[in-house]
Protein backbone atom coordinates (compact mmCIF):
# COMPACT_ATOMS: atom_id res chain seq x y z
CA UNK A 1 0.00 0.00 0.00
CA UNK A 2 2.97 2.22 0.81
CA UNK A 3 4.42 2.04 -2.36
CA UNK A 4 1.34 2.63 -4.58
CA UNK A 5 0.61 5.98 -2.44
CA UNK A 6 4.25 7.05 -2.84
CA UNK A 7 4.32 6.59 -6.15
CA UNK A 8 1.00 8.94 -6.91
CA UNK A 9 2.53 12.02 -4.25
CA UNK A 10 6.01 11.89 -6.26
CA UNK A 11 4.26 12.74 -9.44
CA UNK A 12 2.59 15.82 -7.40
CA UNK A 13 6.06 17.32 -6.88
CA UNK A 14 5.78 21.27 -6.55
CA UNK A 15 9.02 23.17 -6.80
CA UNK A 16 9.23 26.06 -4.68
CA UNK A 17 11.64 29.27 -4.29
CA UNK A 18 14.93 28.30 -2.12
CA UNK A 19 15.73 31.12 0.63
CA UNK A 20 19.09 31.68 0.20
CA UNK A 21 21.24 32.57 3.08
CA UNK A 22 25.03 33.21 2.78
CA UNK A 23 27.01 30.98 4.78
CA UNK A 24 28.95 32.89 7.27
CA UNK A 25 30.22 30.06 9.61
CA UNK A 26 34.18 28.39 8.40
CA UNK A 27 33.74 25.57 5.93
CA UNK A 28 36.68 23.37 6.79
CA UNK A 29 36.89 23.33 2.43
CA UNK A 30 35.93 26.62 1.28
CA UNK A 31 37.81 29.68 1.96
CA UNK A 32 35.61 32.61 1.68
CA UNK A 33 36.94 36.17 -0.16
CA UNK A 34 35.77 39.16 -1.91
CA UNK A 35 36.26 37.13 -4.96
CA UNK A 36 35.36 33.61 -4.41
CA UNK A 37 31.85 33.93 -2.19
CA UNK A 38 29.72 30.62 -2.07
CA UNK A 39 26.20 30.73 -0.99
CA UNK A 40 24.19 28.36 0.70
CA UNK A 41 20.58 26.82 1.08
CA UNK A 42 20.77 26.12 4.75
CA UNK A 43 18.05 23.92 6.43
CA UNK A 44 17.83 23.03 10.56
CA UNK A 45 16.21 19.25 11.08
CA UNK A 46 16.22 18.47 14.41
CA UNK A 47 14.89 16.38 17.13
CA UNK A 48 13.35 16.94 21.13
CA UNK A 49 11.83 15.09 23.99
CA UNK A 50 9.10 16.99 25.44
CA UNK A 51 9.21 15.67 28.63
CA UNK A 52 5.74 14.28 29.61
CA UNK A 53 3.94 17.26 27.78
CA UNK A 54 0.50 16.53 28.56
CA UNK A 55 -2.51 18.73 29.09
CA UNK A 56 -4.68 19.16 32.58
CA UNK A 57 -7.78 17.21 30.84
CA UNK A 58 -8.02 13.92 32.36
CA UNK A 59 -8.38 11.42 29.78
CA UNK A 60 -10.44 8.51 30.74
CA UNK A 61 -9.57 6.29 27.43
CA UNK A 62 -5.51 6.92 28.38
CA UNK A 63 -2.94 6.72 31.41
CA UNK A 64 -2.75 10.39 31.66
CA UNK A 65 -3.19 9.98 36.07
CA UNK A 66 0.14 8.76 35.86
CA UNK A 67 1.51 11.68 34.51
CA UNK A 68 3.68 14.40 36.34
CA UNK A 69 1.16 17.21 34.99
CA UNK A 70 -1.88 15.31 36.35
CA UNK A 71 -0.07 14.93 39.61
CA UNK A 72 0.37 18.03 40.84
CA UNK A 73 -1.25 19.39 43.32
CA UNK A 74 -1.34 23.02 42.40
CA UNK A 75 -2.58 25.15 39.14
CA UNK A 76 -1.74 23.02 36.53
CA UNK A 77 -3.25 25.70 34.44
CA UNK A 78 0.05 27.54 35.18
CA UNK A 79 2.24 24.87 35.02
CA UNK A 80 1.06 23.92 31.37
CA UNK A 81 1.27 27.08 29.70
CA UNK A 82 4.48 27.99 31.38
CA UNK A 83 6.22 24.30 30.35
CA UNK A 84 4.86 25.52 27.26
CA UNK A 85 6.38 28.72 26.34
CA UNK A 86 9.89 26.95 27.61
CA UNK A 87 9.54 24.80 25.22
CA UNK A 88 8.96 26.85 22.20
CA UNK A 89 11.62 29.19 23.61
CA UNK A 90 14.43 26.15 22.97
CA UNK A 91 12.75 25.37 19.64
CA UNK A 92 12.94 28.81 18.46
CA UNK A 93 16.85 28.70 19.65
CA UNK A 94 17.68 25.61 17.46
CA UNK A 95 20.07 26.33 14.56
CA UNK A 96 18.65 30.12 14.35
CA UNK A 97 22.26 31.04 14.88
CA UNK A 98 23.27 30.05 11.28
CA UNK A 99 20.38 28.62 9.54
CA UNK A 100 18.65 32.22 10.56
CA UNK A 101 15.59 30.26 11.91
CA UNK A 102 14.31 27.81 13.86
CA UNK A 103 14.05 23.92 12.40
CA UNK A 104 12.43 23.62 8.80
CA UNK A 105 11.34 20.03 10.40
CA UNK A 106 11.70 18.74 14.15
CA UNK A 107 10.83 15.72 15.02
CA UNK A 108 9.09 15.39 18.79
CA UNK A 109 8.26 13.07 21.41
CA UNK A 110 6.62 12.57 25.11
CA UNK A 111 3.62 14.33 24.18
CA UNK A 112 -0.03 13.65 24.77
CA UNK A 113 -2.00 14.55 21.86
CA UNK A 114 -2.52 16.54 18.92
CA UNK A 115 -3.96 19.27 20.99
CA UNK A 116 -0.72 19.80 23.01
CA UNK A 117 1.33 20.40 20.07
CA UNK A 118 -1.25 23.00 18.52
CA UNK A 119 -0.66 25.02 22.00
CA UNK A 120 3.14 24.45 21.13
CA UNK A 121 2.87 25.81 18.02
CA UNK A 122 0.73 28.48 18.82
CA UNK A 123 3.55 30.04 21.37
CA UNK A 124 4.59 33.42 21.38
CA UNK A 125 8.31 32.29 20.30
CA UNK A 126 7.02 30.29 17.26
CA UNK A 127 3.64 31.53 16.21
CA UNK A 128 5.25 33.31 13.18
CA UNK A 129 6.69 30.35 11.84
CA UNK A 130 3.74 28.67 11.43
CA UNK A 131 4.66 25.54 11.59
CA UNK A 132 2.10 22.50 10.61
CA UNK A 133 1.80 18.85 12.57
CA UNK A 134 1.77 15.62 11.53
CA UNK A 135 0.46 13.14 14.33
CA UNK A 136 -1.14 9.86 15.03
CA UNK A 137 -2.34 8.94 18.50
CA UNK A 138 -0.50 5.86 19.58
CA UNK A 139 -1.16 2.55 21.15
CA UNK A 140 1.29 3.69 23.99
CA UNK A 141 0.46 2.69 27.68
CA UNK A 142 1.86 5.81 28.97
CA UNK A 143 -0.36 7.73 26.28
CA UNK A 144 2.58 9.25 25.09
CA UNK A 145 2.88 9.96 20.90
CA UNK A 146 5.44 11.07 18.18
CA UNK A 147 5.09 13.45 16.02
CA UNK A 148 6.48 16.08 13.02
CA UNK A 149 6.42 19.67 13.49
CA UNK A 150 7.34 21.41 10.16
CA UNK A 151 7.64 24.78 8.27
CA UNK A 152 5.13 24.71 5.64
CA UNK A 153 7.66 27.17 3.21
CA UNK A 154 10.45 25.03 3.46
CA UNK A 155 8.96 21.74 3.55
CA UNK A 156 5.66 19.97 1.89
CA UNK A 157 4.87 16.59 3.17
CA UNK A 158 3.27 14.62 0.05
CA UNK A 159 2.85 11.07 2.17
CA UNK A 160 2.80 9.76 5.86
CA UNK A 161 1.93 6.50 7.78
CA UNK A 162 2.57 5.82 11.15
CA UNK A 163 4.03 1.93 12.01
CA UNK A 164 3.47 0.01 14.91
CA UNK A 165 6.57 -2.35 15.96
CA UNK A 166 4.28 -5.09 17.56
CA UNK A 167 6.45 -5.86 19.70
CA UNK A 168 6.06 -9.16 22.41
CA UNK A 169 7.43 -9.99 25.37
CA UNK A 170 6.39 -13.57 26.89
CA UNK A 171 3.49 -13.32 24.21
CA UNK A 172 1.95 -10.50 25.53
CA UNK A 173 1.96 -7.25 23.40
CA UNK A 174 4.23 -4.20 24.35
CA UNK A 175 2.03 -1.03 24.24
CA UNK A 176 4.52 1.10 22.94
CA UNK A 177 5.11 3.93 20.55
CA UNK A 178 4.33 4.02 16.87
CA UNK A 179 7.20 5.07 14.32
CA UNK A 180 6.41 7.73 12.31
CA UNK A 181 7.47 8.26 8.32
CA UNK A 182 7.42 11.50 6.62
CA UNK A 183 8.16 11.96 3.28
CA UNK A 184 8.16 15.39 1.32
CA UNK A 185 9.81 17.57 -0.35
CA UNK A 186 13.03 19.80 1.29
CA UNK A 187 12.53 22.51 -1.01
CA UNK A 188 12.59 20.70 -4.71
CA UNK A 189 14.48 17.60 -2.81
CA UNK A 190 12.32 14.29 -1.47
CA UNK A 191 13.75 13.45 1.42
CA UNK A 192 11.65 10.68 3.95
CA UNK A 193 11.97 11.11 7.61
CA UNK A 194 11.41 8.47 10.32
CA UNK A 195 10.48 9.65 13.90
CA UNK A 196 11.22 7.11 16.94
CA UNK A 197 10.21 6.86 20.35
CA UNK A 198 11.78 3.31 20.93
CA UNK A 199 11.10 1.46 24.32
CA UNK A 200 12.39 2.10 27.71
CA UNK A 201 15.17 0.32 29.61
CA UNK A 202 12.52 -0.65 32.59
CA UNK A 203 13.54 -3.93 33.96
CA UNK A 204 17.06 -3.07 33.09
CA UNK A 205 19.46 -2.65 29.79
CA UNK A 206 20.22 -6.16 29.25
CA UNK A 207 16.38 -7.72 30.16
CA UNK A 208 14.91 -5.06 28.23
CA UNK A 209 17.50 -4.51 25.05
CA UNK A 210 15.39 -7.08 22.84
CA UNK A 211 12.49 -4.65 22.70
CA UNK A 212 14.82 -1.85 20.93
CA UNK A 213 16.13 -4.30 18.81
CA UNK A 214 12.39 -5.15 17.26
CA UNK A 215 12.44 -1.41 17.57
CA UNK A 216 15.36 -1.24 15.38
CA UNK A 217 13.89 -4.12 12.48
CA UNK A 218 11.05 -2.15 12.63
CA UNK A 219 13.01 0.74 10.86
CA UNK A 220 14.41 -1.42 8.56
CA UNK A 221 11.08 -2.86 7.16
CA UNK A 222 10.65 0.98 6.85
CA UNK A 223 13.64 2.10 5.02
CA UNK A 224 13.31 -1.11 2.94
CA UNK A 225 9.76 0.21 1.69
CA UNK A 226 10.97 3.58 0.84
CA UNK A 227 14.11 2.23 -1.07
CA UNK A 228 11.70 -0.22 -3.05
CA UNK A 229 10.30 3.44 -4.55
CA UNK A 230 13.42 5.39 -4.00
CA UNK A 231 16.19 3.75 -4.46
CA UNK A 232 18.89 6.79 -3.57
CA UNK A 233 16.08 7.53 -0.70
CA UNK A 234 17.27 10.50 1.21
CA UNK A 235 16.33 9.11 4.87
CA UNK A 236 16.66 11.38 8.00
CA UNK A 237 16.57 8.28 10.89
CA UNK A 238 15.41 10.62 14.82
CA UNK A 239 14.52 9.92 18.10
CA UNK A 240 14.64 9.17 21.51
CA UNK A 241 15.82 5.66 20.94
CA UNK A 242 16.60 4.69 24.60
CA UNK A 243 20.04 3.46 23.52
CA UNK A 244 23.30 4.86 22.89
CA UNK A 245 24.89 5.10 19.51
CA UNK A 246 27.16 1.52 20.08
CA UNK A 247 23.89 -0.60 21.68
CA UNK A 248 23.16 -3.96 19.31
CA UNK A 249 20.08 -1.68 17.92
CA UNK A 250 22.32 0.53 16.38
CA UNK A 251 25.50 -1.90 15.35
CA UNK A 252 23.86 -5.46 14.95
CA UNK A 253 20.42 -4.31 13.58
CA UNK A 254 20.20 -1.19 11.53
CA UNK A 255 24.13 -1.71 11.10
CA UNK A 256 25.36 1.80 11.90
CA UNK A 257 28.66 3.55 10.60
CA UNK A 258 30.82 6.01 12.23
CA UNK A 259 33.42 6.26 9.66
CA UNK A 260 32.30 8.41 6.64
CA UNK A 261 34.95 6.61 4.08
CA UNK A 262 33.62 3.10 5.35
CA UNK A 263 30.04 4.24 4.52
CA UNK A 264 29.12 2.13 1.58
CA UNK A 265 25.37 2.62 -0.46
CA UNK A 266 22.89 1.15 1.44
CA UNK A 267 24.39 2.11 5.08
CA UNK A 268 23.33 4.48 7.82
CA UNK A 269 25.92 7.10 8.95
CA UNK A 270 25.43 7.58 12.91
CA UNK A 271 27.60 11.21 13.48
CA UNK A 272 26.65 10.80 17.05
CA UNK A 273 28.79 7.60 17.42
CA UNK A 274 32.19 9.96 18.12
CA UNK A 275 30.18 12.45 20.40
CA UNK A 276 29.52 9.42 22.23
CA UNK A 277 32.62 8.17 22.39
CA UNK A 278 34.09 11.60 23.40
CA UNK A 279 31.64 12.01 26.61
CA UNK A 280 28.75 13.83 25.21
CA UNK A 281 25.63 12.87 26.67
CA UNK A 282 21.75 14.18 25.89
CA UNK A 283 20.35 13.28 29.07
CA UNK A 284 21.23 11.74 32.55
CA UNK A 285 19.69 8.51 33.34
CA UNK A 286 20.19 6.65 36.82
CA UNK A 287 23.98 8.18 37.73
CA UNK A 288 24.91 7.52 34.28
CA UNK A 289 25.23 9.90 31.37
CA UNK A 290 23.92 8.65 27.89
CA UNK A 291 22.83 9.96 24.20
CA UNK A 292 19.73 8.53 23.34
CA UNK A 293 18.11 11.43 21.33
CA UNK A 294 20.07 11.06 17.76
CA UNK A 295 19.86 11.58 14.14
CA UNK A 296 21.06 9.13 11.68
CA UNK A 297 21.49 9.47 7.36
CA UNK A 298 21.97 7.45 4.58
CA UNK A 299 24.28 7.65 2.61
CA UNK A 300 23.04 10.26 -0.11
CA UNK A 301 22.52 12.72 2.59
CA UNK A 302 26.51 12.24 3.81
CA UNK A 303 29.35 14.61 2.36
CA UNK A 304 32.22 11.86 2.23
CA UNK A 305 35.13 14.24 1.25
CA UNK A 306 33.67 14.93 -2.43
CA UNK A 307 32.58 18.74 -1.56
CA UNK A 308 29.59 18.50 -3.74
CA UNK A 309 27.09 20.38 -2.75
CA UNK A 310 24.70 20.65 -5.83
CA UNK A 311 22.27 18.89 -2.88
CA UNK A 312 21.55 18.58 0.21
CA UNK A 313 23.76 16.79 2.55
CA UNK A 314 24.61 17.45 6.13
CA UNK A 315 27.05 20.04 6.93
CA UNK A 316 27.05 19.18 10.60
CA UNK A 317 25.28 17.35 13.09
CA UNK A 318 25.07 18.59 17.28
CA UNK A 319 23.23 18.53 20.40
CA UNK A 320 21.48 21.58 21.77
CA UNK A 321 22.95 21.77 25.25
CA UNK A 322 23.40 25.51 25.86
CA UNK A 323 23.97 26.40 29.43
CA UNK A 324 20.73 27.70 30.46
CA UNK A 325 19.36 23.84 29.70
CA UNK A 326 21.31 22.38 32.35
CA UNK A 327 20.59 21.76 35.95
CA UNK A 328 23.41 24.37 37.77
CA UNK A 329 22.59 22.77 41.16
CA UNK A 330 21.18 19.15 43.34
CA UNK A 331 20.61 15.95 42.79
CA UNK A 332 20.53 16.89 38.59
CA UNK A 333 23.41 19.16 38.66
CA UNK A 334 24.99 19.15 35.18
CA UNK A 335 22.04 17.47 33.48
CA UNK A 336 19.57 18.19 31.24
CA UNK A 337 17.40 20.82 33.33
CA UNK A 338 13.78 18.33 33.46
CA UNK A 339 10.63 20.03 34.25
CA UNK A 340 9.48 17.91 36.88
CA UNK A 341 10.76 16.23 39.92
CA UNK A 342 9.49 14.03 43.11
CA UNK A 343 5.79 15.20 41.82
CA UNK A 344 6.98 18.84 41.58
CA UNK A 345 7.36 21.42 38.55
CA UNK A 346 10.72 22.55 38.56
CA UNK A 347 10.85 25.53 35.93
CA UNK A 348 12.83 23.45 33.76
CA UNK A 349 12.40 22.18 30.01
CA UNK A 350 13.02 18.76 29.65
CA UNK A 351 15.42 16.11 30.83
CA UNK A 352 16.83 15.55 27.67
CA UNK A 353 18.45 18.24 25.17
CA UNK A 354 17.31 18.46 21.48
CA UNK A 355 19.56 17.04 18.71
CA UNK A 356 20.31 18.90 15.43
CA UNK A 357 21.97 19.08 12.04
CA UNK A 358 22.71 21.44 9.10
CA UNK A 359 21.68 20.36 5.62
CA UNK A 360 23.24 22.31 3.07
CA UNK A 361 23.47 22.98 -0.97
CA UNK A 362 25.28 25.32 -2.69
CA UNK A 363 23.10 28.09 -4.82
Amino acid sequence: MIAILFYMFVLKKKMKKYVVLILIVHLPFITFSQKNEKKYAIRTVAFYNLENLFDTINDIAKNDEASPMMELKGNKSIVYWDKIDKLASVIAQIGEETAKTSPAILGVSEVENLSVLEDLVKSKYIKGKNYEIIHYESPDKRGIDVALLYQKKYFTPIFHQSFNPNIYRNNRKVYTRDQLLVTGYLDDELIHIIVNHWPSRSGGEIKSRPLREKAAYQNTKIIEQVRAMDLNAKIIIMGDFNDDPINTSFKNVLKTKSDKKKVAKNDIYNPYEDMFQKGLNTLGFRDNINLFDQLLITSPLLDKGEKDFSSYKMYKAMIFNKRFLTNKRGRYKGYPFRSFSFGSYTGGYSDHYPVYMYLIKEQ
